[in-house]
C-alpha cells in the first residue's frame, strides 16, 4: 500500500488536482452567486457600499473572474496566471472587508485567507497532469 504513496511527482499531480477541484468549486459557486444571484450590478453596487475602489468596474471584473477563472482552475487551464489573479481577489477582500472583523469566521480573514493559500499553492506548484494545461505542454503548445 505505501508504494502508491511513494512516488512524489504523481503525489504533487494529485494534490494540485485536488487543490484545482476544491479552489474552481469555491470559486464557480462564488461566481455564479455573483453572475446569476445578486446581478452583476448588484454586485458594483455592493462592492461600492463596501468602499471597494472603482466597484463600477472591480464588481463585474470580480463576479467573471471568479466565474470564469473557478471554471479555468478546475479544468486546469491557465493555472498559474488565473490563480494569481484569484489570489489578488481574495487579498482584496481580506484588507477592504475582512480585515477589520479579525481572524475567525464568519466576518473575520480565516476562509478568505485559506482560499488565498490555496490559490498561491497553485500559483506556485501549477495545474498538474491531470490538466488542461499539462495536455497543451505534451503537444508543445506555450502554457502559461
Amino acid at each position: 500500500m505505501m508504494t502508491r504513496f511513494a512516488d512524489k511527482e504523481k503525489n504533487l499531480d494529485r494534490a494540485a488536482l485536488v487543490l484545482r477541484i476544491v479552489l474552481g468549486a469555491v470559486f464557480i459557486a462564488h461566481g455564479y452567486q455573483k453572475v446569476f444571484g445578486m446581478g452583476v450590478l448588484n454586485v458594483a453596487g455592493f462592492f461600492d457600499t463596501l468602499g471597494v475602489p472603482m466597484a463600477g468596474i472591480a464588481g463585474p471584473f470580480i463576479a467573471y473572474l471568479e466565474l470564469l477563472g473557478g471554471v479555468a482552475i478546475l479544468l486546469g487551464g491557465f493555472t498559474r496566471v488565473i490563480a494569481l489573479l484569484l489570489a489578488c481577489d481574495m487579498l482584496g477582500a481580506i484588507i477592504l472587508v475582512h480585515a477589520k472583523g479579525g481572524f475567525f469566521a464568519p466576518k473575520g480573514i480565516e476562509l478568505v485567507f485559506g482560499i488565498f493559500g490555496m490559490a498561491i499553492a497553485l500559483v506556485f506548484l501549477g495545474a498538474g497532469a491531470y490538466s488542461i494545461d499539462a495536455m497543451l505542454a505534451r503537444r508543445g503548445a506555450p502554457t502559461p
